[in-house]
């Protein structure tokens, strides 16, 4: 399996008509590491509940968009901050060789792990001819 199984996209794709396309702030950082059955994706997402993230795969581009939220209390005054709030938006281009049926997430403590199982290669098989 090559790094060409997945690549990041230059141009976003448009997101469903009712995520707030004038709000997308910015792009989260992302890890794509290669295991023996396909790849993983992983998004530092601070911040991110289930709630206010969407995963999205159609014609082979994987999306994911949501919104993180600010964690400063209303009654503070905010003096330093490294990780980005707002709305984000990231997608990729898959290759034919991830099985989009056995994609699969989980987001724990912050981080978005998305699996992209490799689909099995088929086997060799003998054909009949027939004859008339």
């Amino acid at each position: 399996m090559s790094s060409e199984i997945v690549r990041a996209t230059e141009v976003a794709p448009p997101p469903p008509p009712e995520y707030p396309v004038d709000q997308v702030v910015f792009t989260p950082p992302i890890d794509i590491f290669e295991t023996p059955e396909g790849l993983m994706l992983q998004a530092d997402l601070p911040g991110v509940s289930s709630d206010s993230l969407e995963l999205q795969v159609q014609d082979n581009k994987l999306s994911l968009y949501g919104k993180v939220s600010s964690s400063v209390p209303s009654d503070a005054r905010l003096i330093h901050q490294e990780y980005q709030v707002g709305h984000f938006l990231r997608s990729f281009i898959l290759s034919d060789e991830v099985d989009h049926e056995r994609i699969s997430a989980k987001l724990n403590q912050g981080v978005l792990e998305v699996i992209l199982p490799r689909l099995a290669k088929p086997e060799p098989r003998r054909i009949q001819i027939q004859t008339d």
